[in-house]
C-alpha cells in the first residue's frame, strides 16, 4: 500500500522538555488509521507538526513523498481540530461560505445548503453560530473540513458530545468520503468507532507507541483482549482523551 502520510524517528522538544521521543508510522492511501492516546500525549504535536503548525526537533514528516506546504501542496487536507474554529458572531452561511472561498469550492451555497438539509439544520444557514448548541456547531464544522472532497481529512474526536444518532450519520458521512478515496486519521475515544472504521491504529503514550498495527494484531499483542480493555490497561481507569 502506497503512503499518504510517513512519519519517521519523529521527535518534538518544547523549552528542553521532550514530548515525542522516537516516533514513526505511516497511513496508507485510502486507510482510515486510528491515532489513539490520552491528553498529553503528543497526538496534537503530531498532526501539528504534520501540517507544517510546528518544525520537528528531529526526523521528518511527510505528506505523500513531501513536506506538507499548503501554498505547495497536491495533496488537499481537511483538518477538524479539537478547539473549533467557528466566528461564532457570524450565521452559518457566512462562515461556510466564507471557507468555501478559501477552498475555491464551486458552487459553494447550493454545496452548503444541500448540506445543511443532510444534518438537520436546513433551517439554521441564517442564525448565528453562536446561537447553536455545541452538536450544531460540531456539523457546521465537519461541513467546513470536508467541503471540495480533501484527500487527507484528519479528524480530532469528530463525534465528540454527540448522541447515537447524530453519532451514527456523522460517521455515515466520514464513510462515504472513504468510499472516494480519502484517506482519514481519526482521534477518537469511542471503541466502536475504532472496531468499525479503522484498518490500523496506533495507541500513543508519553510520545512513544505503545501499540501500532491493525485492530487483530493490537488485539493479539494484548492476549486477544478487547480494545476498550486494552485502553484500560494501556491508560488506566480514569483515562482522558
Amino acid at each position: 500500500m502506497k503512503s499518504m502520510v510517513e512519519v519517521n524517528h519523529f521527535k518534538m522538544a518544547f523549552s528542553g522538555k521532550t514530548l515525542i521521543k522516537d516516533l514513526s508510522f505511516t497511513v496508507g492511501k485510502g486507510e482510515i488509521f486510528g491515532f489513539l492516546g490520552s491528553n498529553g500525549s503528543g497526538k496534537t504535536t503530531t498532526i501539528r507538526a504534520l501540517l507544517g503548525f510546528y518544525e520537528p526537533t528531529g526526523g521528518e514528516l511527510l505528506m505523500d513523498g513531501k513536506k506538507f506546504n499548503p501554498e505547495d501542496s497536491d495533496v488537499t487536507v481537511g483538518y477538524l481540530p479539537e478547539e473549533r474554529g467557528l466566528y461564532r458572531k457570524e450565521t452559518v452561511m457566512d462562515n461556510m461560505l466564507y471557507f468555501a472561498e478559501l477552498k475555491k469550492l464551486q458552487n459553494a451555497r447550493e454545496w452548503i445548503l444541500k448540506y445543511l438539509k443532510r444534518v438537520g439544520l436546513a433551517d439554521k444557514a441564517d442564525q448565528r453560530v453562536d446561537k447553536l448548541s455545541g452538536g450544531q456547531q460540531q456539523k457546521i464544522q465537519l461541513g467546513i473540513t470536508i467541503m471540495g472532497d480533501p484527500k487527507l481529512l484528519i479528524l480530532d474526536e469528530p463525534t465528540k458530545g454527540f448522541d447515537p444518532i447524530n453519532r451514527r450519520l456523522l460517521m455515515d458521512i466520514i464513510d462515504e468520503h472513504h468510499a472516494k478515496g480519502a484517506s482519514i486519521i481519526m482521534v477518537t475515544h469511542y471503541m466502536d468507532e475504532v472496531e468499525r472504521f479503522c484498518d490500523r491504529a496506533l495507541l500513543l503514550k508519553d510520545g512513544t507507541a505503545r501499540a501500532y498495527g491493525t485492530i487483530k494484531e493490537i488485539k493479539r499483542e494484548f492476549g486477544g483482549k478487547s480494545l476498550d480493555q486494552i485502553f484500560v490497561d494501556v491508560y488506566g481507569e480514569n483515562h482522558e482523551q
